[in-house]
């Protein structure tokens, strides 16, 4: 969609699946022959959103070949990612944010077909999955509208959260300017940008965007990995 811009957070140590991330970032593992974060770019770029913007950190200097790759990405350097949490890769990019509207996505998500951002996005909101029964996982509550009234950690028969969240331009401002704000708290070290979100509720209007299971695939283990694509431990001399 025109005028669109793109934001993938890829700073993280990727910590759940060493030993395979001493030595590769998580959103450039291979899945079936393919870089987890390329099955991200690749669904944007056939969106049509007009600029990517990669928050690179832990071995920042692997993802440089994604520069050439593309013609319309940018990687932007967060050299706080060690001691803050992912608060400081949306803080690296808040100077290109809020102009326009912007998808925010975690880079370390794979995503099997493109199409799950051919969605059509009139208002602000998380992409979730309908979980059933208890989830200890990000989950969001909705008002009778459907409207987001919280963001946060355990829910039951509720949208878990997927990685995908879409803001339109004025939204965008606002969670840029309540980032700027926590910034100044002295707490903020361990924030998550959604915990951000979640304190401003009252100046947003958020939905949740539904995907099916299997749409949108988070990989957060050795074994989690080895599920999707058995092939890997021969890829990667595993175990």
């Amino acid at each position: 969609m025109s005028g669109e811009i793109a934001i993938l957070m890829a700073a993280g140590l990727g910590t759940r699946m060493r030993p395979l991330t001493d030595k590769i970032p998580k959103p450039l593992v291979e899945v079936k022959g393919k870089k987890i974060i390329e099955t991200i770019i690749d669904g944007l770029q056939k969106r049509g959103v007009e600029h990517i913007y990669v928050v690179v950190g832990y071995k920042s200097e692997q993802f440089v070949y994604l520069e050439g790759k593309y013609n319309n990405l940018t990687l932007v350097k967060n050299n706080e990612f060690e001691e803050k949490n992912n608060i400081s890769s949306i803080r690296a990019v808040c100077d290109v944010m809020g102009k326009t509207n912007c998808f925010i996505c975690e880079a370390d998500i794979y995503i099997p077909s493109p199409q799950v951002f051919e969605k059509e996005l009139s208002t602000s909101g998380y992409y979730g999955e309908m979980v059933i029964g208890h989830s200890d996982d990000w989950i969001f509550e909705q008002d009778q509208n459907g409207k987001i009234i919280k963001i946060g950690k355990g829910g039951d028969d509720c949208y878990n959260m997927v990685g995908v969240s879409y803001f339109k331009a004025d939204d965008a401002l606002v969670v840029t300017k309540a980032i700027k704000e926590a910034y100044k708290m002295i707490d903020h070290e361990q924030m998550f940008w959604d915990e951000v979100v979640d304190n401003n509720l009252d100046k947003l209007d958020l939905v949740v965007y539904p995907v099916e299971g299997g749409e949108i695939i988070e990989i957060d283990s050795i074994d989690e990995l080895k599920a999707v694509d058995p092939d890997v431990c021969n890829k990667y001399g595993l175990p």
